[in-house]
C-alpha cells in the first residue's frame, strides 16, 4: 500500500493553494492530491464561458503548478475514508495511506427537489463547478432561444448578464426578493444591480414564487408561478445557491453541520486527529455577528487555505480574527459592485446598533476626463466605538480594489475616527479628487451621526 505525508482531496482553487503553500514550507513532505478530473474550471468565470470568454478551455485550471513543484497528482474518485487506519479508498480499488488528510470537496449546486419537474431529462440545467458540467450546459445554451434563469445571487445574475448578450436569446430572471444580490447589497444598490441586467435585456421578475418547471414528453418547456403565470421556455437554468460537498466526511464519522458542511476549528481542524477541511465544503462563521454562514468563493476558500498550508504541522501563523470577513464584488452590464463585511440590513436583522455614512461622487478629477463613472460608497459603522463593520461600492471598476481597502480596514478594526485621516494617493485619471476621497467622505457622513 502507498502512503504519503498529505493528502489532498479535490483540486479546486482550496485545494491547489493548500497543496502548493504545503509544499513550499515542507519540501520533505510526499503531497499527494486526488481529484476527480483532469481538468478543471475556474468557478467565478464559470459565467463568462456563455458570452465573453465564448469558450470553456479560456477558462480552465489544472494541477500543473503543483506538479511542477514536485506533487503527485492521481485522478480518480475517493470512495471512502478511514480517519482511525488513516487510508483513503479509491474507486479503482487503490488503499493509500496518510499521516495528514484535507478534505477540499468543494460544492454542488443546490438541486430543487421540492420544485416539480425538477428532473426533466431534457431541458433544465444547472451550474456545476465542473469542466464537463458546464461543457454540457454550454451545449444547452447554444441551442436554446428561450432560457428561464432561477435564483438572484452572483450566479444567476452573472449567467443572465452574459446570455442576454448573446444574439437571438430572450433571457429571464425569476426571483422571489425584491431586488437582484439582496444578500450582499442594501436596496438601493441592489436596484442599481436591476438597472444594471435591465439595460443588457435581462427580463426581470422579482417577487415571483415558481411553483413547477412544465415539461412535455420529458422535456421542459416553460415554467409556472405560484399567481398562475406561465412562462414559455425550451431551457430552465437553476441557479438558487450551491451546497457543500461533505458526504464523503460525515461517513467517515467526522462532525458536520445541518448543511452538510464540514465543522472546523479555528484553524480548519475537524473532529478527526490529523484531518482538516477548507473550502466551499468547510463551514464558516461571520466575521462580524458571530453567526454560522456558508461563504462560498473562491477567495475566500484560497485565504483559508494559505493559513492551512502553514500551519498544517505547526501553528506557524496565527489568526488573528474569529470569522469569516464575506467580500464580494461583479461587473453587471459596465457597472461595477461590491461589498464587504455586514451590509445594513444584516447589521440591524443582528441587533447591532450602526450608523451609515453615504457618499457620491464621480471617480476621476476633473469630471471631463473621458471614462468617468459616478462612485458610491455605504459604510456600516458600529455606533459604539466607531468601528467599520462594513460598506459597499459601486461605480466603475476602481471598486474592485477598493473594497479590498475596505475589506483590510474592517479585519483590522479600524475606526472612522481613523480613517478620516488615511493618507490617499490620487491622480486625475485614476481616483476621485484629493479634497473628496469616497471611503474618506463617507466615514465623515457617519462621524457627523457619533
Amino acid at each position: 500500500m502507498d502512503k504519503y505525508d498529505i493528502i489532498v482531496i479535490g483540486g479546486g482553487p482550496a485545494g491547489m493553494v493548500t497543496a502548493m503553500t504545503v509544499r513550499k514550507q515542507h519540501n520533505d513532505k510526499s503531497i499527494l492530491m486526488i481529484k476527480d478530473a483532469l481538468k478543471g474550471i475556474v468557478p467565478c468565470g464559470i459565467p463568462y464561458v456563455f458570452h465573453e470568454l465564448g469558450d470553456i478551455n479560456k477558462n480552465t485550471m489544472g494541477p500543473k503548478p503543483f506538479v511542477d513543484m514536485g506533487g503527485e497528482v492521481l485522478i480518480d474518485q475517493v470512495q471512502r475514508v478511514d480517519t482511525k487506519e488513516r487510508i483513503v479508498e479509491v474507486a479503482s480499488g487503490k488503499k493509500i495511506g496518510f499521516e495528514k488528510l484535507v478534505f477540499a470537496t468543494g460544492s454542488k449546486p443546490f438541486v430543487t427537489e421540492f420544485i416539480p419537474g425538477y428532473d426533466l431529462e431534457e431541458g433544465v440545467g444547472y451550474v456545476p463547478k465542473s469542466y464537463e458540467g458546464i461543457v454540457a450546459l454550454k451545449q444547452q445554451t447554444d441551442n436554446a432561444s428561450k432560457i428561464v434563469v432561477l435564483g438572484s445571487g452572483f450566479t444567476a445574475v452573472e449567467l443572465a448578464e452574459q446570455l442576454a448578450q448573446e444574439p437571438g436569446k430572450e433571457v429571464r430572471l425569476v426571483y422571489r426578493a425584491e431586488h437582484c444580490l439582496m444578500k450582499s447589497f442594501s436596496s438601493d444598490i441592489a436596484g442599481r444591480v436591476d438597472e444594471s441586467l435591465d439595460k443588457v435585456g435581462v427580463i426581470l421578475h422579482p417577487r415571483c414564487q415558481i411553483t413547477e418547471i412544465l415539461g412535455k414528453n420529458g422535456k421542459a418547456t416553460g415554467i409556472c408561478l405560484e399567481d398562475g403565470q406561465t412562462i414559455d421556455a425550451d431551457l430552465v437554468i437553476v441557479a438558487m445557491g450551491y451546497r457543500p460537498r461533505g458526504e464523503l466526511a460525515a461517513e467517515a464519522g467526522i462532525n458536520v453541520n445541518k448543511h452538510n458542511a464540514i465543522i472546523v476549528d479555528n484553524y480548519l481542524r475537524t473532529s478527526a486527529d490529523d484531518v482538516f477541511a477548507v473550502g466551499d465544503c468547510a463551514q464558516t462563521q461571520g466575521f462580524i455577528t458571530g453567526r454560522g454562514s456558508q461563504i462560498m468563493l473562491a477567495s475566500t476558500g484560497a485565504a483559508e487555505a494559505r493559513i492551512l498550508g502553514y500551519n498544517l504541522y505547526s501553528m506557524r501563523i496565527m489568526r488573528n480574527f474569529p470569522g469569516t470577513l464575506s467580500v464580494f464584488s461583479t461587473e453587471i452590464g459596465g457597472h461595477s459592485f461590491a461589498s464587504a463585511g455586514v451590509i445594513e440590513p444584516e447589521a440591524r436583522a443582528a441587533g447591532i446598533d450602526i450608523v451609515v455614512g453615504q457618499f457620491q461622487d464621480i471617480d476621476r478629477h476633473p469630471g471631463t476626463l473621458s471614462g468617468v463613472s459616478p462612485i458610491g460608497a455605504q459604510l456600516v459603522v458600529s455606533a459604539g466605538d466607531g468601528r467599520i463593520i462594513g460598506g459597499e461600492l459601486f461605480g466603475g471598476k476602481s471598486v474592485g480594489e477598493m473594497v479590498n481597502t475596505l475589506a483590510l480596514a474592517i479585519q483590522k478594526n479600524v475606526t472612522v475616527y481613523e480613517l478620516i485621516s488615511f493618507q490617499v494617493g490620487t491622480h486625475p485619471k485614476l481616483t476621485t479628487a484629493p479634497t473628496k476621497p469616497i471611503l474618506i467622505k463617507a466615514a465623515e457622513k457617519a462621524l457627523e451621526q457619533l
